[in-house]
């Protein structure tokens, strides 16, 4: 049996976004730029797409502009918003366990002459609020937090975070990196406050190399990519119309049957969690109720690094994370892990579980019988 459970790095598409993007790719195959009828028929599947983002956020359809996905829409969201405030301020806060496509635009920012300020997170993943708002100064330009942790599931209270943000400056631009959230919680960035909100196609059984950023209408963000003007002028370049259609496409299908859905992804979690609670040496990390995200499960495996576990469930078919899949085959040791307190000899120990729209009660069993067979045979032989 196949179990993959590695979903919050990439998914497989929905036949239905597969069917889409063929029809983009071999029909409507125009450049949506171009005045004749081919061109128009790619415009249409552009704009379809653009309108139903839209309506799943309840924003308005110049707010959204496509992406090749969640690191192209970080480092827009950030390297945008620092251009164009520079003159207000150089200081930005985020937390101490972000995605690297957070982490390296900062670092980068940090040597042009911008102060970065990490706030640190408490054993479940979360900032403190309080902390918050003694960090935001005058020139505090940025804040980009995200919304789900892609390594442990923990959840920022982000519509807390904006207040917080605009009630000490409202001068703020407050950024989320929703890549991990989008689909799995109902997301409104007017209500809740957000200004800008990353998000990537294939994390929701999208395409790969497709994503967008909201764009608050009040907020403005200096675009990277420059050159034809197109997605009026924020972000140039001919639009990949069987990725903007395809995602269009799966966005619809994440927020239909919305709350079964997500209902169904908690049972899934429920009956992993309390199966890998029956087996010895085991560690599950963050909260482990409605708490934590839905879709994601990080635990620690006493005395067994987390890439023999991994190669070892491999051969049976099971495909696992050792932390974030989204910035190297070779992670090393999670940070995010040391922020939030594991013990040091379960550093290298540990796995992410995420599940996907294709998961189900059968494939939860398969891997905790085969857990419970391999780490017994992997402890008797274990070298350090």
């Amino acid at each position: 049996m196949e179990a993959y459970f590695d979903n919050s790095a990439t998914t497989r598409v929905y036949d239905e976004v597969a069917e889409a993007v063929l029809r983009a790719m071999t029909t409507d195959y125009g450049n949506p730029s171009s005045m004749h009828t081919k061109g128009m028929e790619a415009e249409n599947l552009v704009r379809e797409a653009r309108k139903t983002i839209a309506d799943t956020l309840k924003v308005t359809e110049r707010e959204i502009v496509f992406t090749s996905g969640g690191t192209e829409s970080n480092n827009m969201a950030l390297y945008g918003t620092a251009y164009s405030m520079r003159r207000m301020g150089k200081h930005i806060i985020t937390s101490g366990v972000e995605h690297a496509s957070i982490y390296q635009p900062l670092t980068f920012l940090e040597e042009m002459g911008y102060e970065i300020t990490y706030l640190p997170v408490d054993e479940n993943g979360r900032i403190s609020l309080e902390q918050l708002r003694e960090s935001i100064r005058k020139d505090t330009i940025l804040v980009s937090i995200m919304y789900v942790n892609n390594e442990i599931g923990a959840v920022e209270p982000v519509e807390e975070i904006a207040k917080v943000i605009h009630e000490t400056n409202p001068r703020t631009v407050f950024h989320v990196d929703a890549i991990q959230a989008y689909g799995k919680y109902r997301i409104r960035p007017k209500k809740m406050g957000i200004d800008l909100l990353s998000v990537s196609g294939h994390k929701i059984h999208g395409p790969k190399g497709t994503g967008f950023l909201y764009i608050g209408e009040k907020i403005h963000v200096h675009p990277i990519i420059l050159g034809g003007g197109q997605q009026r002028d924020m972000r140039s370049g001919t639009e990949n119309v069987p990725g903007c259609y395809g995602l269009g496409v799966a966005a619809k299908m994440a927020y239909t049957g919305f709350e079964k859905r997500i209902d169904r992804f908690y049972e899934l979690r429920d009956r992993l969690i309390s199966g890998l609670h029956e087996i010895e040496g085991t560690t599950v990390n963050g909260f482990e109720d409605r708490r934590n995200a839905p879709q994601i499960v990080s635990c620690s495996f006493e005395g067994i690094r987390a890439e023999v576990l991994l190669h070892a469930l491999e051969r049976k078919e099971i495909y696992v994370s050792s932390g974030s899949a989204c910035s190297s085959n070779h992670p090393g040791i999670s940070g995010t892990l040391k922020a939030i307190g594991v013990k040091k000899e379960l550093l290298d120990s540990t796995l992410r579980f995420s599940l996907g729209s294709f998961n189900n009660e059968e494939q939860i069993d398969y891997v905790i019988a085969q857990l419970k067979e391999i780490l017994p045979e992997l402890r008797k032989f274990r070298r350090y």
